[in-house]
């Protein structure tokens, strides 16, 4: 199961879906106040991840153990929901929110609410592209308009909320509690994090733990840099890391 990010929907996976595909049955919903679905009875992570495993149980049952990838807030709902569900084989996390240690932003985001009351059309693709790049992706080759598509789309569908959440720091004591084996993945130049020091702070837990940093890639990790990420979960899935080990 792929979880996407806090103002995302399920396309914050396009790239991904159909090379995982090819060896795995891949879920991949939008989640409770995202995209398609309807928005949580509580604006809280427990509420979020309470929604997400009573809809998995219901697809597979709630004891079929399940891989479980998550992206940004993503990330942190796939973390608790590993905790909360317990039949969780593997968990790889993106860019993970909610790890409470510091950020790196590239500059202020823009708001694009009022362009969008005004109906000022060329204002409003200006501030999505400007928030994707100083936010989601590194290259500016990457913002193409699929990207842009996908990031618009979410931002107007978006009505949970996350970030108070995102920038938490339950994500530490969720790892510390689930047992299994863990992927931490970041781009290189991922502003939410610094991810040599974030990851060396999460992996102090008991279970078996991987790091990795993807080279030349920002934030939104899976689009930006497709080709190594699919293979990254590929073999984590298949299994093929050994446990504890950075890169």
């Amino acid at each position: 199961m792929l979880l996407h990010g806090g103002h995302g929907n399920w396309r914050h996976w396009a790239r991904n879906v159909e090379v995982l595909a090819t060896r795995h049955t891949v879920w991949v919903p939008d989640l409770p106040g995202y995209g398609d679905s309807s928005l949580p009875a509580d604006h809280t992570l427990e509420a979020m991840v309470a929604l997400v495993g009573h809809s998995l149980d219901r697809l597979v049952g709630p004891d079929t153990p399940v891989g479980v990838a998550g992206f940004s807030f993503g990330g942190l709902v796939a973390a608790g929901l590993s905790v909360e569900r317990g039949a969780i084989s593997r968990l790889a996390l993106l860019g993970p929110a909610g790890h409470g240690s510091k950020r790196r932003p590239k500059g202020e985001l823009r708001n694009w609410k009022p362009a969008l009351e005004r109906e000022d059309w060329v204002e409003f693709d200006a501030a999505m592209r400007h928030n994707l790049m100083m936010h989601m992706l590194h290259n500016v080759n990457s913002l193409d308009t699929t990207a842009l598509a996908i990031h618009t789309q979410s931002c107007l569908q978006t009505r949970f909320h996350s970030k108070r959440i995102s920038r938490s720091s339950q994500l530490p004591q969720l790892l510390e509690r689930y047992t299994g084996p863990v992927l931490l993945a970041w781009g290189e130049h991922d502003v939410t994090a610094h991810p040599h020091s974030t990851a060396s702070m999460l992996m102090q837990r008991r279970g078996p733990c991987t790091s990795v940093v993807v080279p030349r890639s920002g934030h939104w990790v899976q689009y930006e840099a497709a080709s190594d990420v699919n293979s990254l979960l590929l073999n984590w899935f298949d299994q093929k890391f050994s446990p504890c080990q950075e890169t």
